[in-house]
């Protein structure tokens, strides 16, 4: 099943934890009502949550799927290799992504999910403890078994993302990637709000637009509601002198199209070049409403001109 090309994907990072399976339910609900079918997952969300064990967003997503019956509705993307193997332990005892653990974990994943396949398979964070080329053929043999329709790497560096797609050869090699990205530009002189997580730069860009094969999804597009919410303020790495620039355009453009801050920032990420696929995390179903309804609205050139050239 292929991801449609201009669309969200539902982050459901927090059902079973901070967001409980009756608001999850009326969350999937609506989404799937708004047309939306891409969900996004992890065998280890939310495991840093207090009584959680990383079960809990696919048991939710599983549970949904079979009260709904929905399956050969919804796309779905989990991903392996970041779950930590002592209860209670951080990303230092993660999994890793050797072919036995990847193994363990596709299965483990499947079962929660309560399916026989995904739609995409994510590599969540990298393992330099094992040798690329066996990661990567454990991945492309997910394919091949028809356990995932496709692969993915997520939080890599570019140069090894890179290099997987070439020790792939012949057989199914990643196509899809998953990096931090939004409209405002952090410093890349200091960390992100997680040690995990990896934000996409120009040259990855660059790598995408001359990829025909490669989609891009970004996560945190809206900053945890740092873009509207004055109670959640952006991390440090976002303040910098070109900041105030891009949030003053971000609110004439939003002034002119009638939308909100949140719905011209996807707009603005669904028209990318190359083109994103935002990965929409949200707690109720006023925020994922307000996120579908970015879909239709598209800027104009200049809107665009001047949303790309504030702070620069």
């Amino acid at each position: 099943m292929t991801i449609p090309h201009r669309t969200l994907a539902l982050g459901t990072l927090p059902f079973g934890t901070s967001v409980d399976e009756k608001t999850a339910f009326r969350i999937l609900d609506r989404f799937a009502e708004l047309g939306g079918s891409v969900l996004d997952t992890a065998n280890n969300y939310a495991f840093w949550a207090d009584g959680a064990t990383g079960d809990e967003s696919e048991a939710v997503i599983g549970a949904w799927l079979a009260a709904r019956g929905t399956r050969e509705d919804v796309r779905l993307s989990t991903k392996g290799g970041a779950r930590p193997t002592v209860p209670g332990g951080g990303l230092e005892e993660a999994e890793g992504l050797s072919p036995k653990a990847l193994a363990a974990a596709v299965e483990d994943s499947l079962r929660r999910l309560g399916t026989d396949h995904v739609d995409v398979y994510w590599a969540h964070v990298e393992d330099r403890s094992v040798p690329l080329d066996e990661t990567v053929e454990a991945l492309a043999g997910l394919v091949e078994s028809g356990t995932a329709g496709a692969v993915g790497l997520s939080n890599h560096a570019l140069w090894r993302a890179e290099r997987a797609r070439g020790l792939a050869g012949e057989r199914a090699r990643p196509t899809h990637l998953q990096y931090r990205y939004s409209y405002l530009q952090p410093r890349f002189d200091m960390p992100l709000p997680s040690a995990a997580h990896v934000h996409a730069t120009p040259e990855l860009l660059d790598w995408v637009r001359a990829e025909d094969d490669l989609r891009l999804w970004c996560y945190s597009p809206l900053l945890s509601g740092g873009y509207t919410r004055p109670d959640v303020p952006l991390p440090a790495a976002y303040d910098h002198p070109g900041t105030p620039a891009r949030l003053a355009a971000l609110r004439e453009v939003a002034e002119e199209t009638g939308a909100t801050p949140n719905q011209v920032v996807l707009a603005w990420l669904l028209d990318h070049d190359p083109p994103l696929l935002p990965v929409v995390g949200v707690s109720s179903v006023a925020q994922i409403e307000e996120a579908m309804a970015a879909l239709p609205l598209r800027l104009d050139d200049e809107q665009r001109r001047r949303l790309d050239a504030a702070g620069q």
